[in-house]
């Protein structure tokens, strides 16, 4: 067994076990927690710098060798997946620590938080389609939990349609696997590279590929089906509502990405022109969702959705550039959403409020806060030099070359649109005079952060800033490293012989 591919899955499971034998004992459920954050981001590291020097790691559960077993591959798209998921829970879990409620924590909080990692890096790491569906589910159970833990009224609503709409998704995932199955006779993905482009009915293929679309679309928050995650994201506490936007749904575009880079590929003229609809209307609408919104979170949930559909675009466009856009943006934007969920929710834990209208001041009271503000808001609008900007720029440069200027254009559009909702957020809650009287009148009391956990609380969104600078400053590492994943996943033929032992 190689370890190295197996240790990223073991470390949040393990975590997961230790939590639930320390339950009722809650001090020591967050000494295990941060360990397995620790850890997860130790091992992921080890397993990206592997795949880099040594090429895709392989792994047979049971020393039963594909296309026969169960198989885990890393590639350089799912290690730098894992290494980013192992920061973000590392970062999730210390601001939890200094502002998740008692309940909360005492309820298992930190057990479900790396059960749900354990399905999440299993999606990452499967190389079968339908142990894929399985790590789904996983993630799926425990993320509900998470979800409607506090039993809020919001909590609740939020959850049913959060939950509704992923079980449906689950059908459609669970009936296209049967059916591939069927027509194929594998789910091991590097099995089905070689066999689906000689089935002789493409036109099932086809229409297996826009039910894969369908199910993991709904999992992205795609048009049509975006309406669950503003209903459901902005319910929980701010430390579950940063985890699910910076992992949940970028699995679903993991998915999308795999599957429509090394399975359905022999009608690209049909299916990447729908993703590249689907991208824009995603885009748009999203956007259009935030600029309408006067709560943060809310708002900021909308902006999930527009950016998936910047994600898709590059998927869509289907060249190097657009792919290497794609894994560029996707690690921008997991570091940018995530930093200004957590603005909003030391915001929250200061004041007591989301409103807008009911903000302002925090620029004079808070200079630090609002730096930590400007530097991601700016970053997810695309501005100059930070990751976000670099991230648009390849999209759209890479739609030019291809032909396609109206995605451009909308791309610009929304980005215009992103700028002038972050600078709602700016004007609303930190230049504007706070209106202390009204503030007062709607809040019990003002709260303040305590010293001890003040740098807890603003560590993570240092560590983020800082990151998204480096990324934008020091662009031409991470780009060239992007570069070099788009060009595997493109190619195909390392991919299956990494697995197979056979040339594509």
């Amino acid at each position: 067994m190689n370890l190295v591919v197996f240790l990223p899955l073991f470390v949040p499971f393990f975590t997961g076990i230790i939590g639930l034998l320390l339950w009722g004992k809650p001090q020591a459920q967050r000494v295990v927690s941060l360990l397995g954050g620790i850890g997860l981001t130790l091992v992921g590291a080890n397993l990206l710098l592997t795949v880099i020097q040594q090429g895709i790691q392989v792994t047979y559960i049971g020393d039963w060798v594909a296309p026969f077993g169960i198989t885990l591959v890393a590639d350089l798209l799912s290690a730098i997946m894992v290494f980013v998921a192992g920061m973000m829970t590392l970062s999730t879990v210390i601001y939890a620590i200094v502002t998740l409620d008692a309940p909360r924590e005492r309820n298992g909080f930190h057990v479900l938080l790396h059960f749900m990692l354990f399905g999440v890096i299993g999606a990452f790491l499967t190389g079968d389609i339908f142990n894929l569906f399985v790590w789904y589910e996983v993630m799926l159970i425990s993320s509900f939990v998470l979800l409607v833990m506090g039993g809020e009224r919001a909590q609740l609503e939020g959850g049913i349609k959060y939950v509704t709409l992923n079980l449906i998704a689950s059908a459609l995932f669970l009936s296209a696997v049967g059916i591939l199955y069927g027509v194929v006779g594998t789910l091991n993905m590097a099995h089905l590279a070689i066999l689906v482009p000689q089935v002789e009915q493409q036109g099932l293929i086809t229409t297996l590929a826009i039910l894969f679309l369908f199910a993991f679309g709904i999992k992205s928050a795609l048009f049509p089906v975006f309406f669950w995650l503003p209903a459901s994201y902005h319910t929980p506490p701010i430390a579950v509502t940063v985890i699910f936007s910076a992992l949940l749904t970028k699995v679903g575009i993991y998915s999308l990405i795999r599957v429509f880079t090394l399975i359905f590929t022999t009608d690209t003229a049909f299916t990447h022109t729908v993703l590249l609809i689907i991208a824009a209307l995603t885009m748009i609408l999203g956007v259009l969702g935030a600029v309408a919104q006067f709560e943060m979170r809310r708002l900021l949930s909308f902006h999930i959705i527009s950016q998936i559909g910047y994600l898709l675009m590059g998927l869509a466009l289907f060249t190097p550039l657009s792919l290497a856009a794609t894994v560029f943006f996707l690690v921008h934007v997991i570091f940018a959403k995530s930093a200004l969920f957590l603005v909003g929710g030391i915001i929250h834990h200061m004041t007591g409020t989301y409103d807008l209208k009911k903000l302002g001041g925090f620029y004079r009271v808070s200079p630090v806060l609002s730096v930590l503000f400007f530097i991601p808001a700016m970053s997810l609008a695309g501005i100059p030099p930070l990751s976000g900007f670099w991230a648009k720029y390849a999209l759209v440069r890479a739609g030019l070359e291809n032909n396609q200027p109206w995605i451009v254009a909308a791309a610009l559009g929304v980005s215009i649109l992103t700028m002038f909702s972050m600078t709602k957020i700016w004007a609303e809650a930190f230049l504007k005079e706070a209106d202390d009287g009204k503030l007062r009148e709607n809040v019990p009391a003002l709260q303040s952060i305590p010293a001890a956990l003040r740098l807890p609380m603003l560590a993570p969104i240092i560590v983020l800033a800082v990151l998204m600078v480096v990324m934008g400053v020091a662009a031409e590492p991470f780009f060239a490293l992007s570069l070099q994943t788009a060009e595997q996943l493109l190619s195909r033929t390392e991919y299956v012989q990494a697995v197979l032992g056979v040339q594509l």
